[in-house]
This record gives structure tokens, sequence and C-alpha cells, in this order.
């Protein structure tokens, strides 16, 4: 089988798109699976992942969204390299100009067609005051997976949101964990030291500090904490982005930011951490809750997109109404003031990360590629 990937991001772009990408072509290598990646050069170490697989093009930071680029791919250049590579599918995981790119050449050379669908878009207007454009871009977003013969999503929540609105070919894809590298058993007192923590809770938010993420709700769960509990409370804040001179200026003093870890980093802190707190609304999956769960770190969240699937109340965290930093502190209250049901929720959140593999998951992708490349009414280029 050869696999040809037309993306809009990818490693080392740090976002949920390109990590489970890069989990995927990880799989591809050692299966031995023929692929090949089209997708824009990245705005960050370059140089750092340079491979034969991998085909990219100039591009530009989105202005609203910096970590993503906009790719200016060159057409005749792709034809070529996907002649030459001759794959038996084309799966389109961004719908942007690369992605654009892969419909249109699966279309011309006859391959088959499927995608992935990542980003809920439309939740994410009314995070930037844009609301009046969401016809226009369920629209598009319609047209744009029309063509596939699988549609790819990562949670049941994302699944109903889409068929409620008419798209078709759809197939649940959920997303894995790694738990061998995500796990509770780091050395978490020399984490702590690293790290400058002195109080007895850790909590820990780990994503992108945009609107989308509800960022703003965090400072608000941090002060609606009582005063007792917060002395015992050290916040941490994993990520950047364009709020985050904002949220630094307006944080109370037990919060730390850090910036962007990845790699052991980011498992030590997971692992370190007494609870993960993630208000985001706009998750279709939630890989950064699923991989607290992995290192038994118990998840209070919004219920809402994806998480809602990741998340058993009472079982592996808590869900919060979005944007009610009353509910998200008693959630955190429940939780400090209770040992023992800390102790049980991470241990129950370990176990359900054990069962979801990414090898496992991947298998069963594959065998849904089979099926869309082996139809029959499907002629592949000469």
């Amino acid at each position: 089988m050869k696999i040809a990937i037309f993306t809009d991001t990818f490693h080392p772009d740090i976002n949920g798109v390109a990590r489970t990408l890069k989990h995927f072509t990880n799989y591809f290598e050692k299966q031995n699976i023929t692929f090949k990646v089209f997708a824009p050069d990245s705005n960050s170490h370059s140089n750092e992942y340079i491979s034969s697989h991998i085909s990219r093009f100039k591009s530009r930071s989105l202005f609203f969204y910096p970590e993503c680029r906009l790719a200016f791919p060159n057409l005749f250049r792709i034809k070529a390299e996907l002649e030459a590579f001759s794959p038996d599918i084309i799966h389109v995981a961004t719908p942007f100009n690369m992605g654009l790119c892969g419909i249109y050449l699966a279309k011309k050379l006859s391959i088959p067609l499927v995608g992935s669908y990542h980003t809920d878009f439309n939740y994410y207007l009314k995070f930037y005051n844009l609301q009046f454009l969401s016809k226009v871009l369920w629209k598009y977003m319609k047209w744009f997976h029309k063509p596939f013969k699988k549609l790819f999503v990562p949670s049941q929540e994302t699944y109903t949101q889409l068929h409620r609105r008419g798209f078709t070919n759809l197939e649940i894809w959920p997303h894995g964990v790694d738990c061998q590298h995500f796990h509770p058993y780091y050395d978490k007192q020399s984490i702590r030291e690293q790290r400058g923590i002195t109080k007895k809770y850790l909590l820990t938010f780990v994503g992108r500090l945009a609107p989308e993420k509800d960022v703003k709700t965090l400072l608000d769960v941090a002060k609606e904490l009582p005063a007792e509990v917060n002395e015992q409370v050290q916040w941490l804040v994993v990520g950047d982005g364009p709020l985050r001179e904002e949220l630094e200026a307006n944080s109370p003093a037990n919060m730390i930011f850090t910036g962007y870890l990845t790699g052991i980093e980011l498992a030590e802190i997971y692992s370190a951490s007494d609870l993960f707190v993630f208000p985001s609304p706009t998750e279709t999956f939630g890989n950064v809750v699923i991989e607290a769960l992995a290192s038994g770190t118990p998840a209070i969240t919004a219920n809402s997109g994806g998480v809602k699937n990741i998340i058993q109340p009472g079982v592996t965290g808590y869900l919060c109404e979005t944007g009610n930093a009353a509910e998200f502190a008693d959630a955190i209250l429940k939780l400090l003031e209770n040992d023992s049901l800390l102790i049980q929720l991470g241990r129950e959140g370990r176990d359900y990360a054990l069962t979801q593999n990414w090898d496992t998951i991947f298998d069963h992708l594959l065998w849904h590629y089979q099926s869309a490349f082996e139809d029959p009414s499907i002629q592949k280029f000469a």
C-alpha cells in the first residue's frame, strides 16, 4: 500500500493535527508502509525533521493563527511527484491550500480519496466575533469534504455534529496515546524541584493560549478558589499564543507560564501534576486530555466537544459547564479535599488510556483505506 497525505500542518508544528499525523507516519515506518507527505514548510525548527518522505512548500503564517501556515504549493511539481510515487490512496487532513491540491489531483489522476476532520472552525468563530461567517463556513466545509469516500472524525460528538449538518461517509477515527511515553512513573519530586514547585498541589493546563481555548476562564477558576486553598496550589500553564502576554499580566502570583514544552519535558509535567484543568470547549477530540489521563492525572474539562467522549464523570475526572469558573473550582476542591478519590481517578484514567493504543487504531484505519481503494468503480491512473 502506498499512501499520500496532504496537510497544511505537520511535525515539528505543535498542534493536535501535526502530532496525530506524526504518530501515523511513525506507524507507517514501523509497518514498512510506503508514504509521502505534502505539507508547508514549518515556522519552527525547520531543519529539525527532514525526510525523503516529506515534500515541503513555501508558506506564510496565518495572521490570526501564527502557529499554522498557509502554503503556496506548486501544483505542477506536486503532480509530477504524485505520478512518480503512484499512491493507492490520498488522505487529505486539512481544508486549506494543500488539502485543495490533494482533492484536485485525486480527481484528475483517479486516485481514491479519503479525509479527516480535526478542527471545529465553526466554534472558533464565536471566540473571534465572526459568527456572521458561520453559514459561509459550513457551506465551504460541506463542499470541501463531499468528494471523500470516507471522512474520518475523532469522536462520537464530532460524528453527531457533522451528521446533523448533512455530511456523509463518516467514520469514527479515535486518537490514541503513547502510554510508554506518557506515564505516572517519572520522578515527581525531582521534576518539582527543577520547576521550583514548592506548593502541595500542582494544577496544569496544556494548550494554545488563544481565545478558542477559553483560557480566560482558567484565570477566573484560579481566582475562584478560596484563599486558603490557593496558598497550597501552584498553577503551571504550558503553551504559547496570542493571549500569553495578557494572561501573564493578569494572572495570580501562583501561576507560572512555561511556553511550549514537548517530549520528555511535557510528559514529566503531566506526571508530576495532581490535576489537569482544561476549559477549552472547541476540541474535536482533546489529545492533551488523554495524555494527562495516561500520566495518571485526573482531568477537569469543559462539557463540550470531543473531550465529553474521553472523560467519565466521577471516574476519570469531571465535566463542567463551559465558562463556568465556579463549577470548575468546585470540581477542583472536591478532589483536592479527598486524596483517596484523587488517587482513584488517576488510576482509572491510566487504565482507560491503556486501552487507547495507537497501533490498534491505525490498523483499523488501514482496513478502511483498503475498502476505499479496492472499490472496483475506481480506476487508478496508469
